[in-house]
């Protein structure tokens, strides 16, 4: 897939207001300083169409961009780390929750895991509810340039050998670094793919 337009729609915290066009969307999400920020912008070739930050659980809306006119990219705030004080951690984290719940355009979701570190409760966690809430998802392996090849090898076969003993299925995956462009034909044919079969499907 070629990302030919990337343009922000909306910012909201209140699902009802998420743009009301059937268009199918993709929704990325991850623990804060995950690098989703630098991710989405790579995979849409902008330099700043979301906002990165030194620190993390600076997005704290649901962000809609709208890409090549026919899909939207959802940039949903991070979960876990996030220097924003409970009651604000709160109000964001339900919203997400009624995100995965309410949003019928929802094709499938993004969960951004850095590959340097160990399976973390939280993100297993947090897979275990998608699976549980019947929301289709795969996982994003972020920073591989950090790893050596090897290294990288290692940490999902760790990733995997964790999932597999509450998974039937290792759920898909990518690997991806936003610095290297690592990952990013993958993401988007995966998407291309998505919206090509749905166009199938209603014929």
């Amino acid at each position: 897939m070629h990302i030919k337009s990337a343009e922000f729609v909306v910012s909201n915290s209140d699902v009802a207001k998420c743009p009301k066009s059937r268009l199918p969307e993709y929704a990325f999400i991850g623990r804060s300083n995950v690098g989703k920020s630098s991710l989405i912008n790579m995979l849409t070739s902008r330099k700043s169409l979301a906002k990165t930050s030194g620190r993390p659980g600076k997005t704290q809306l649901i962000n809609h961009f709208l890409i090549n006119d026919n899909w939207h990219l959802v940039d949903l705030p991070g979960y876990g780390y996030a220097k924003v004080s409970k009651s604000a951690k709160k109000v964001f984290q339900k919203f997400i929750t009624q995100y995965f719940g309410l949003r019928e355009q929802l094709v499938t979701a993004f969960v951004l895991v850095d590959i340097r570190h160990k399976p973390q409760p939280i993100d297993l966690d947090f897979m275990k509810w998608l699976g549980e809430t019947g929301v289709p998802f795969s996982i994003i392996f972020t920073k591989a340039d950090k790893l050596r090849p090897k290294a990288i090898e290692n940490h999902v076969e760790d990733y995997k050998s964790v999932l597999l003993e509450t998974w039937e299925d290792v759920p898909n995956y990518f690997i991806t670094s936003s610095s290297k462009d690592i990952g990013k034909d993958e993401v988007l044919n995966y998407i291309e793919g998505l919206n090509d079969n749905m166009k199938l499907d209603s014929y």
